[in-house]
């Protein structure tokens, strides 16, 4: 069966996307079959993958049309090289408006991956900068969360709130899900602002019973100019910085972890 992750944290720009693809694209590279899930309204997974979008082709299906049960999940993959994806729709935001029913609006994307992901190795999905209906679906479907966060307050706080979700969530419907780690990114170990958050974070994932990821992202410009070409950080540069900090983070989570 797929292992499910949701990448989740409140606050923006944090990495989220950035994270999601280089997961799946690393995994490819190990050969595991990866589909991504694109729940953010912005669907910033869905352009860095290329992925067709309902920006593009309003005929498109998207997560918007499956969460309602408008089509199946099938409907809505697309193929690419290394890994599968759904878009987003940019009419995500008004999916509490779509899905009258007040008891199973958490659970519709736990519903619509039962028993229908059994052919990958890992599902990835990606969530937006908010805590609501959207976020609580990717929460009660997974098994796992990682949290990407920069190392500065505001993302600290992110992961605190993020927490006390996933604890409302453990209580009463995924007894079993697990924080996998506070992943830091666009990190510079050189300053001294940067040392003194991460203890920060070290203690709120202990409160987690997780931890900080032993391996962090650097800030790379290569990750940008990755995106600007279309393509994922180990396509363009396999031995830029951000590359091999994603296939340590890799191996970290799905190799050493499996021992």
């Amino acid at each position: 069966m797929a292992k499910i992750y949701a990448i989740a944290n409140q606050k923006g720009g944090v990495g989220k996307s950035t994270t999601a693809q280089s997961l799946a694209a690393g995994l490819y590279d190990l050969g595991k079959k990866v589909l991504l899930i694109d729940l953010d309204p912005q669907s910033n997974l869905s352009v860095l993958c290329g992925a067709t979008t309902d920006d593009k082709d309003s005929n498109v299906v998207t997560m918007l049309e499956i969460l309602v049960g408008e089509q199946p999940l099938s409907a809505g993959i697309q193929n690419k090289d290394k890994y599968d994806i759904i878009p987003a729709s940019m009419f995500l935001a008004s999916i509490d408006g779509r899905l009258t029913d007040p008891i199973s609006k958490p659970f519709k994307l736990q519903e619509t991956l039962k028993g229908k992901v059994n052919k990958y190795d890992v599902v990835i999905i990606d969530t937006p900068p908010a805590l609501g209906t959207i976020t609580a679906n990717a929460i009660i479907a997974a098994d796992e969360v990682i949290m990407p966060a920069q190392a500065d307050i505001l993302s600290l706080q992110g992961v605190s709130q993020l927490y006390n979700t996933i604890e409302t969530a453990r209580g009463y419907c995924n007894k079993k899900l697990k924080v996998t780690g506070i992943l830091l990114t666009r990190y510079n170990e050189r300053t001294r602002l940067s040392k003194d958050l991460t203890l920060m974070f070290e203690n709120a994932a202990a409160q987690m019973s997780s931890k900080v990821f032993k391996n962090k992202i650097r800030d790379n410009t290569a990750v940008k100019e990755a995106q600007a070409k279309g393509e994922d950080i180990f396509t363009y540069d396999n031995k830029c910085n951000a590359a091999k900090d994603y296939r340590a983070l890799i191996n970290e989570i799905f190799v050493e972890e499996v021992k």
